[in-house]
């Protein structure tokens, strides 16, 4: 199994928003989150798979291939509105979710996920923070 800090190595997160480089999202325009429901560092749960998790990017619209659309996203979210890239709690993966299958995680309770420290610095109010830059 590869390690997972090589597959976040190319993650790029700056402090003002996003801007990533990261497998099949390559070249992708960053987003203002004005729009989105859910910010970078919120806590969240799936509604229909229940798992709680912490949002680490967001994307305005969703950015992945129509073949993924097809065979992952059974429920057939809008593609117009905002998808997550979700660290899962007590996992090792992370998901691409959209807007409408979160919800605030209000148990202000940790997530436990091998990148977290890579993001992140502290939980604060039920709000992952980072005070440094992650190259």
């Amino acid at each position: 199994m590869r390690d997972i800090a090589s597959q976040y190595s190319a993650l790029k997160v700056t402090n003002s928003g996003a801007n990533r480089v990261f497998g099949r999202y390559k070249g992708k325009q960053a987003m203002s989150t004005s729009r989105a429901r859910f910010q970078i560092g919120q806590l969240v749960r799936h509604k229909i798979f229940d798992y709680r998790g912490v949002v680490f990017d967001v994307d305005a619209t969703f950015q992945s291939t129509d073949e993924w659309y097809e065979t992952v996203a059974l429920s057939r979210p809008p593609k117009d509105e905002p998808w997550y890239h979700v660290l899962v709690h007590k996992a090792e993966h992370t998901t691409y979710v959209a807007e409408r299958n979160l919800q605030c995680d209000l148990t202000g309770k940790p997530i436990y996920h091998p990148a977290l420290a890579q993001l992140f610095d502290e939980l604060k109010e039920g709000i992952y923070r980072r005070s440094r830059r992650v190259n």
